[in-house]
C-alpha cells in the first residue's frame, strides 16, 4: 500500500499523489475526522465540497463515502472500496475519525486486506495521518478526545491503527491555528518517549508498506 500523508489538504506534492494512481483514479473521499459534536453542517458541507474539488482539480475521481452508512453492517464496506484505487480522509477531530474507522470495520479491512495491495493508496491530511499511529494519546492536546457522536461507540479509544511507529505531528512551525499546540504535542512525545515527526504545512509524507 502506498502512503500520502499530508499536514494540511493536497500540500506541495499532488502531482506525486496523482502518480501514485495507475489507470484507476477512484478515490473515495472518507469525511468522517469532520463528524465532531461541535460541526457546523454548512461549513462541514463546504469542506467536503473543496476538499473534493482539490481532489478533482489534480486529476483524480473522488466520490464521498460515509463510513456512518457501515455502521449497522448491512452494507458492504469491502464490494464498496472494491472499484477504488484508494482513499483520500480528510482533517478534523482524530478521536472521532477513529470511532468511525472501528464502528465501520474499516480499520480491520485496511490492515488486514487494503495494506497487502501494492497500488492501493491511502492519502489524506492532518488527522488522516495521524490515526495511523500506534496510539492517539498525544493528539489530546489538540483534539477532544472525549466526543464520541456515535451512539455504537460512546468509549474513547486510545489505540490507533497501527500501520505507524510514530506519531505523526502535522501543522508544526506554520500559518494554523493548532500549530501553538503542536510544540505541545513534541513536548508531551518527548516525555512519554514516543517517537514522531512534524510536518510544516505543505509538507507530505509519502511512503510504502511493505507486505508482512
Amino acid at each position: 500500500m502506498q502512503l500520502y500523508l499530508s499536514s494540511y489538504k493536497l500540500g506541495n506534492e499532488a502531482e506525486r499523489l496523482l502518480n501514485l494512481f495507475k489507470e484507476n483514479k477512484r478515490v473515495a473521499y472518507i469525511p468522517n475526522a469532520l463528524d465532531f459534536s461541535a460541526a457546523d453542517p454548512v461549513r462541514k458541507s463546504a469542506h467536503i465540497q473543496s476538499d473534493v474539488e482539490l481532489l478533482s482539480g489534480i486529476g483524480l475521481q473522488p466520490e464521498v463515502l460515509d463510513l456512518r452508512d457501515y455502521f449497522d453492517g448491512n452494507k458492504d464496506l469491502r464490494a464498496a472500496l472494491s472499484d477504488f484505487a484508494g482513499v483520500w480522509v480528510s482533517g478534523g477531530n482524530v478521536f472521532v475519525l477513529r470511532q468511525a474507522m472501528k464502528v465501520s470495520g474499516f480499520d480491520t479491512l485496511l490492515t488486514d486486506e487494503l495494506r497487502k495491495k501494492e497500488d492501493f493508496v491511502y492519502g489524506g491530511y492532518s488527522a488522516a495521518g495521524c490515526v495511523l499511529s500506534k496510539t492517539l494519546d498525544a493528539y489530546k492536546i489538540v483534539d477532544d478526545a472525549t466526543d464520541t457522536p456515535y451512539e455504537q461507540q460512546k468509549d474513547v479509544l486510545w489505540d490507533g491503527i497501527g500501520l505507524l511507529d510514530f506519531a505523526f505531528l502535522p501543522h508544526f512551525d506554520s500559518d494554523h491555528a493548532e500549530s501553538d499546540a503542536i510544540d505541545k504535542e513534541i513536548l508531551y512525545c518527548k516525555e512519554q518517549n514516543i517517537p514522531y515527526k512534524t510536518l510544516r504545512d505543505g509538507e507530505a509524507l509519502i511512503l510504502t508498506l511493505l507486505m508482512e
